[in-house]
């Protein structure tokens, strides 16, 4: 027989998870309807994703209130301390899921602002759409039958995603380059692809804290047991390369290191004939954009060759330190073949220096030369 407090817990957290599919199906809703909008060409659909985000607000405080009330008058311990800590958690992405939903909104009124007869290519975000939703839905599925299976086998589809929008991002820059798409469609198209690709590791997230819900044991986010270092420079064509070679020949397994450019270009063949004299093989490399950074907003360190690469991180990576690295970048020096060679080196030696000097900070302590030194 049950006690009066057995059933006032079961009826506080049954409260929750009711308050919590509320939320759930007005985020969905918002997303689906915004995709919808973006097809359809309707504004009136975009306008009102836009006005109903005032409720998935009002139900994240209505949840948040309830989670505080039940910590104080239950005293959960265990496995229902874990699921409110979980719930209060879970909520915040869905805040965040619902702010993503208003985005893709906005941006189908930016594409619709004006009448226009370019051809609008959806293609690649309604794939996106068709994994990152159905992943929302099976994430909260998991939370409401407490299914560590269903949680993982969501999880599952997440690098999927990140696969499916580098390609988006890669053919819109594409068609952008070719004359075939101009800039005030390829930015929104952009936003909304990054926006869909949010959605499903805001999903990826709720299922995690499912597995903790119901596990206990806490799984890591993604990016988190590694330290993440990002080199920019204007085209990504020659000292992001040396740097992102460098640093990964030290050889660290608690480090991530990438490269990326502002405006990709080619990898220039002269740096490629340097590194190969140095040993490293740049010959398969490829430019990449920003946009193309896995887990962008999970780096730490994000080191600038270029003058103006700083701007273009006010909002990735609020918790990033950003360094200035300045040296001259050689594949722009245009002398004899000595003064080329002589500008390489003094460059290699420049970057293998600072990212030793990084790394061994980052570690606080020394790492083993490595014939690259030499």
């Amino acid at each position: 027989m049950t006690t009066h407090l057995e059933e006032s817990l079961e009826r506080d957290i049954e409260r929750i998870r009711q308050n919590v599919r509320e939320m759930a199906a007005l985020a969905e809703r918002a997303l689906k309807d915004s995709v919808k909008a973006l097809v359809e060409k309707d504004r009136q659909l975009a306008y009102a994703v836009i006005l109903r985000d005032q409720y998935v607000d009002a139900k994240e405080k209505e949840i948040d209130r309830l989670c505080l009330e039940f910590l104080v008058r239950q005293q959960p311990v265990a496995g229902t301390l874990r699921f409110v800590y979980s719930t209060i958690r879970i909520n915040l992405e869905l805040e965040r899921v619902g702010d993503y939903a208003e985005s893709i909104a906005r941006q189908v009124l930016r594409l619709y602002a004006q009448s226009t007869t370019e051809q609008i290519p959806t293609a690649g975000i309604l794939e996106l759409a068709s994994l990152s939703i159905p992943m929302l839905h099976n994430a909260i599925d998991a939370f409401e039958r407490q299914d560590p299976e269903l949680a993982k086998k969501t999880i599952e589809v997440e690098p999927t995603v990140d696969i499916l929008f580098s390609k988006l991002s890669a053919d819109l820059f594409k068609l952008f380059h070719e004359g075939k798409l101009p800039l005030e469609l390829m930015d929104p198209l952009m936003n909304m692809g990054r926006r869909l690709e949010r959605v499903s590791d805001q999903s990826r997230n709720i299922c995690m804290e499912v597995l903790y819900m119901v596990t206990g044991e806490y799984a890591k986010h993604s990016g988190a047991e590694a330290f993440r270092v990002l080199f920019v420079d204007e085209h990504n064509s020659c000292l992001s390369q040396m740097a992102e070679a460098i640093a990964q020949s030290l050889d660290q397994p608690k480090f991530i290191f990438y490269s990326a450019g502002l405006e990709p270009r080619p990898v220039d063949p002269r740096t490629v004939e340097f590194m190969k004299e140095k040993g490293f093989d740049l010959s398969r490399s490829t430019p990449k954009a920003l946009f193309q950074v896995p887990y962008i907003d999970h780096y730490q360190v994000i080191v600038t060759f270029a003058k103006d690469a700083a701007k273009a991180f006010p909002r990735h990576s609020p918790k990033a330190i950003i360094l200035d690295w300045a040296v001259a970048d050689p594949s722009q020096v245009k002398g004899t073949a000595e003064e080329v060679k002589a500008a390489y080196e003094a460059a290699f030696a420049f970057i293998t220096s600072q990212v030793r000097d990084l790394v061994e900070a980052i570690l606080g302590s020394k790492i083993g030369r490595r014939q690259h030194d030499s």
